[in-house]
């Protein structure tokens, strides 16, 4: 049984390496990727996917999304990322070309032309998302659910309250997380558990050249520290191929739109305010020594 996915992505280092899995496990089928602003500018990260996608000579169509949040100013994560979004690595430059419908017509058009209901696994801000369930509203009966690299119940990484994919566009996730679409919220609460070690990084060279791609472009990722680097997008993948690795929690998320706690994803964590329902499965632990044996696993398994 293979999982159809649809990514919507912002390479970006750790957006790049979700992709890698994405593209090989046989386990997913990835029928499509969008591309929106975030880490950086949205003509970078469509080169950025559109290097991955010829990296591996896929037959993936990539389609170029929203430049900007909804209301808010854009606000890129260059200092993580480098200026190109996907430092390191000298890609070949003979890229394919993207789709010449917008990211909201391709995601519509594939979401409604599949024989069975889609994962959409959202690594960026959700912008492309908001306006493709403002625009189709139909598509949302046609979604399987959404796991969402994104948000916080603790401290964030663009304020003490906001993680960098909510507080880019706000406005976006609370358009998502009302859509009574399934949700599984994978956010900072599990991604900076399971940080991908030193020792795990320096083995992938020695790999394959997939290894020496990824080595040389995780190696230039700036949320770094003593005990790893947080490969935060690619918890998305290991979600959907074991989620017996992660524990989740349903709860309610509403997301602040405004004020100094603008991006904040805020956990009704006693089910106190909205009569007991739910909308997401958040993220909570998981472990991260099976990320990281899973994230080498991965990489020996591929053909390149």
């Amino acid at each position: 049984m293979t999982t159809k996915i649809i990514m919507d992505t912002d390479p970006g280092i750790d957006d790049a390496a979700a992709l890698t899995m994405a593209i090989n496990d046989p386990s997913i089928d990835l029928k499509l990727i969008t591309t929106v602003a975030g880490n950086v500018t949205v003509d970078k990260t469509t080169i950025n996917a559109q290097k991955i996608v010829r990296f591996f000579n896929a037959k993936i169509p990539v389609a170029s999304g929203a430049e900007q949040p909804l209301f808010k100013d854009f606000e890129d994560a260059a200092r993580i990322h480098g200026e190109s979004g996907m430092p390191g690595y000298d890609f070949p430059t003979d890229l394919p070309k993207p789709l010449d419908k917008t990211a909201v017509e391709a995601l519509h058009d594939e979401i409604m032309a599949s024989d069975e209901p889609i994962t959409l696994v959202p690594t960026g801000s959700y912008t492309n998302i908001a306006l493709l369930f403002s625009e189709y509203p139909e598509v949302k009966s046609h979604i399987k659910e959404i796991v969402a690299m994104g948000g916080a119940l603790g401290k964030g990484n663009m304020t003490s309250a906001a993680e960098f994919n909510v507080f880019t566009d706000p406005d976006a996730a609370a358009i998502m997380y009302k859509s009574g679409v399934p949700i599984v919220m994978v956010g900072l609460d599990i991604t900076m558990k399971a940080l991908l070690t030193h020792e795990s990084i320096e083995e992938l060279p020695q790999i394959s050249e997939t290894g020496k791609m990824l080595h040389d472009i995780i190696v230039n990722d700036g949320d770094n520290s003593d005990k790893g680097i947080a490969m935060h997008d690619v918890n998305t993948i290991f979600y959907l191929l074991h989620p017996e690795a992660i524990t989740t929690e349903d709860m309610w998320i509403d997301v602040q739109t405004d004020g100094p706690a603008i991006g904040e994803t805020v956990g009704d964590i006693r089910g106190a305010y909205h009569d007991g329902k739910t909308n997401a499965k958040v993220s909570v632990d998981i472990d991260a020594v099976e990320f990281n044996k899973w994230f080498l696993e991965e990489v020996r398994a591929m053909k390149n």
